[in-house]
């Protein structure tokens, strides 16, 4: 029985993932239905050159089947994903002889994520480009660093599968 609502809800989760590439855009792009400077396609993954780069050989790494964000992936695509965006930065730091690579990937609106389908960036970086990816670090003391660290270890074991 729960064999059967395994492959039902995997069912409904596949036709929910189809209902939204007809106005994804991303899925589009993926799958070939608009044109993209494609450095490598696979059966799962199309990467394709950023038509708004941030720097020269900017990547995005677009999964074929449409997941809103890291959060939604199924397990075949998050085993898939770091090690592919390894080889493409590879490439990319041999061909453009570029200085790093930075990996982005946003999930949610306050992060960043401006296209909900999941995608990862591939963003070179060269010595002296304009710094990009910053934060403002902030001092914390000890107590408020115990309480966050309370929080998320109620939720759930760290090193066990989180609720979904």
């Amino acid at each position: 029985m729960i064999e059967a609502l395994t492959i039902t809800q995997k069912r409904k989760d596949k036709e929910k993932r189809m209902m939204k590439k007809e106005n994804c855009l991303f899925c589009k792009i993926a799958n070939g239905e608009i044109p993209s400077h494609t450095l490598y396609e696979d059966e799962y993954f199309r990467a394709i050159l950023d038509v708004n780069p941030a720097t020269k050989g900017h990547t995005l790494l677009l999964s074929k089947d449409h997941f809103q964000d890291l959060f939604d992936l199924d397990r075949r695509i998050e085993k898939k994903i770091l090690p592919l965006a390894k080889v493409l930065g590879e490439y990319l730091k041999q061909s453009l002889d570029c200085n790093g690579i930075h990996l982005v990937q946003n999930n949610g609106k306050a992060a960043g994520q401006t296209v909900f389908h999941f995608h990862m960036h591939l963003i070179p970086r060269y010595e002296g480009d304009e710094e990009m990816i910053t934060w403002n670090p902030k001092p914390v003391d000890e107590e408020e660093l115990a309480d966050v660290l309370k929080k998320i270890k109620e939720v759930k074991n760290i090193g066990q599968e989180p609720r979904r």
